[in-house]
């Protein structure tokens, strides 16, 4: 398994004490030495400079190769184009480039900003206008929630590729036939760039059959059976949802899948235990990033 590859999100924290939390997710996961690890834009554009600051500790103090999530949302195309002239400047090279959800929450209807980019395809192209960025852009193994058909989903995949986008990383999913699925129907389609999946370890499940529900993630019966009866019971319910996300990476290494992309939540335990089970080595030389301010 030495040619497998992996990628971390993290979220900009809001507060100090959630800061000391992330760096010390950081410390713990650098040895593990990642492709690249990546930083969320919050709704509206919310988090951009929590955003901004955290692309710049990861990137200049603990030297990570860092993709700085963007979206369309609340901006014209000259602001957004500036965040972009500010990333290139400050060495940020890849970017992940996301429409973005509405401000008013996911399921109410988008309505693309007047001046601004009108959807991932379109902020790719600008990107690239301004200067070479690596482009990774989202995917729908479950479709996206707005669309009326996967053909619809293919055609926005296609034009992002074609604006310059590399990688496709996929929403969360539980169910790894969903994704073998869309893998091949992709290929089909004329889609060669890898198809990176998203894997959301289980934290919290209420919270997740939530999130779930929003972003059009079928969460299957067996692990609404498996975490049945757990709300109080959090040793054995981290046990479980251990056990669940190695069968579930386990299943796709085996199934040809080098590159995962862990949705860590800012958070250490299970990511580290997935990697190891994964077959990715610690490089314990590697020198720990400081947790000191900018």
């Amino acid at each position: 398994m030495s040619d497998l590859h992996i990628s971390f999100e993290f979220f900009p924290p809001k507060t100090d004490a959630m800061q000391e939390k992330l760096w010390q997710t950081v410390e713990r996961l650098a040895p593990y030495e990642p492709d690249f690890v990546s930083v969320t834009y919050g709704a509206g554009g919310s988090t951009r400079e929590r955003t901004h600051d955290t692309v710049a500790r990861l990137t200049h103090d603990a030297n990570f190769k860092t993709a700085a999530h963007l979206t369309c949302v609340n901006a014209t195309k000259e602001e957004v184009n500036e965040v972009l002239r500010e990333y290139w400047a400050s060495g940020v090279r890849h970017l992940v480039a996301l429409r973005g959800d509405p401000p008013e929450g996911i399921g109410e209807k988008y309505v693309p900003f007047s001046g601004g980019y009108a959807n991932a395809a379109e902020l790719a192209a600008g990107a690239r206008a301004i200067a070479p960025f690596e482009i990774s852009v989202g995917c729908y193994p479950e479709k996206h929630p707005e669309s009326a058909s996967f053909d619809d989903d293919f055609d926005l995949l296609k034009a992002k590729i074609d604006n310059g986008a590399t990688r496709a990383i996929t929403q969360f999913f539980y169910d790894n036939e969903v994704y073998y699925r869309y893998v091949e129907r992709a290929q089909k389609a004329g889609i060669t760039i890898p198809i990176v999946p998203g894997i959301m370890p289980i934290t919290n499940f209420k919270g997740l059959t939530r999130m779930a529900g929003m972003c059009g993630t079928q969460v299957p019966e067996r692990l609404i059976s498996l975490f049945k009866n757990l709300d109080d019971d959090a040793q054995t319910r981290q046990l479980v949802a251990a056990t669940v996300a190695a069968e579930q990476c386990l299943d796709l290494s085996q199934n040809g899948v080098d590159h995962f992309h862990f949705y860590t939540l800012n958070r250490a335990d299970l990511v580290c235990a997935l990697c190891h089970m994964l077959g990715v080595k610690k490089n314990d030389v590697r020198t720990a990033p400081s947790n000191t301010e900018n």
